[in-house]
């Protein structure tokens, strides 16, 4: 673990050779961030930074096997619930929710407790957040009944908050770009763009009538609830995409609340599964995925071109990261057809907060060869990406835009 400082709060360690406030509290911020072995040259820890120096010790001392290989410290979780259950509660109490965070998933890969989270009052000890809800999609084949209520109420509490995140800048992007799509010349009153109107008539201000005296009427197409665009998202639920699937769910379910889009959900490995028929309930969407397996776009493609009846008026969303173990030269095929036809393309390597995610680069090549952009995006852009993609604004440009933030 690379601890920062400053995730630690104030406390003490005596240390002989500490001359001062400031040199006492270094030496123990040092000392919380070496572990044991430098005991000796910072000072041994008390009360709360011992508590604290403990955990970390569970965690990050030893060999990785979860029974803390330090000769000075007799910490470890071991393969004890109980023993993990308190870890997990004094992880909370002493560090803030991103730090826990980072421990919990540091827990999972280390000391390997993914078993351990199959049990309900582990659940209820945990710190949830979307890596949490990935890990949890995983384990759905293998968990217990007794434990899936537990889970589920885990996945709704992050489902809940990404939601509070994304919902209301989702709408606003998507009807925004609806609106400024459908302007024409010739509108109703009741559906004029009085603001743009003005704008685009102030050369025609007359002063002696103090007014403008528009001679091009700007507004919106006539308001109805008549579907505007079709918009599929095909995702990859490869084990590597797991941030990606809990992240497109929740999108779709909240695209899928606009009754001006007609959209689709469909998640893929080597088989295909629409999920459109669960977008009401973005939980019930996360647990009809199955994380892990095999690859095939290409089928995914396939089935996805079936749903497409105005190629024009229609998205296709494809999240991958690119590995095909389907058929590639069908797979680019398929790509081009939907653009040829008046599809709008949108291939996104990952839709996650996790950074640049590894890719095949051959396929974004081939992919941005036929005009296509293959880009990362985060889950606060991509209510932008939709707009543009709405407007049919160049692609292109946007992923250039993306990459230089």
């Amino acid at each position: 673990m690379t601890a920062s400082t400053d995730a630690f709060p104030e406390g003490g360690a005596t240390s002989p050779r500490a001359g001062g406030d400031a040199d006492r509290e270094r030496l123990r911020r040092w000392r919380m961030v070496l572990g044991g072995p430098a005991e000796d040259a910072c000072g041994r820890l008390s009360g709360g930074d011992a508590a604290m120096d403990g955990a970390l010790a569970a965690l990050y001392d030893g060999d990785g096997d979860g029974t803390g290989g330090s000769s000075r410290r007799s910490a470890g979780l071991g393969g004890s619930a109980p023993r993990v259950a308190r870890w997990l509660g004094d992880i909370r109490q002493y560090f803030p929710s991103t730090v826990v965070q980072v421990m919990q998933a540091d827990a999972i890969e280390r000391l390997n407790l993914t078993r351990l989270l199959l049990e309900p009052e582990m659940l209820a000890a945990v710190e949830p957040d979307v890596h949490l809800v990935g890990t949890l999609l995983s384990l759905n084949r293998v968990m217990p009944d007794q434990t899936k209520e537990a889970a589920r109420q885990v996945v709704r509490r992050v489902v809940e908050e990404l939601e509070r995140r994304i919902a209301q800048q989702t709408r606003a992007a998507v009807t925004g770009a609806l609106n400024r799509a459908t302007r024409i010349n010739r509108p109703r009153h009741a559906d004029i763009d009085w603001d743009r109107t003005i704008r685009a008539n102030l050369k025609h201000y007359q002063q002696e009538h103090r007014t403008v005296i528009p001679e091009r009427l700007v507004g919106y197409g006539r308001r109805t609830t008549a579907v505007q665009r079709d918009v599929v998202l095909c995702v990859d639920q490869s084990g590597s995409m797991a941030a990606s699937v809990v992240y497109s769910g929740v999108f779709a379910a909240v695209l899928a609340s606009m009754r001006s889009l007609r959209t689709s959900l469909v998640v893929f490995d080597t088989a295909v599964v629409d999920l459109t028929d669960q977008l009401s309930d973005p939980v019930e969407v996360l647990f009809g995925t199955q994380l892990g397996g095999g690859t095939d776009i290409n089928r995914a493609i396939g089935y996805s071109q079936q749903l497409i009846t105005r190629p024009r008026d229609s998205i296709f969303v494809l999240i991958s990261d690119l590995y095909e173990g389907g058929v590639r030269e069908q797979m680019l095929r398929r790509v081009a057809e939907m653009t040829a036809a008046g599809v709008q393309v949108v291939v996104l390597l990952a839709l996650s907060d996790e950074g640049a995610p590894a890719y095949d680069r051959a396929n974004a090549a081939a992919l941005a060869a036929l005009g296509v952009p293959a880009f990362a995006c985060t889950p606060d852009a991509f209510p932008d990406l939709m707009a543009a993609a709405i407007e049919r604004r160049d692609l292109v440009a946007f992923a250039e835009r993306f990459a230089d933030r």
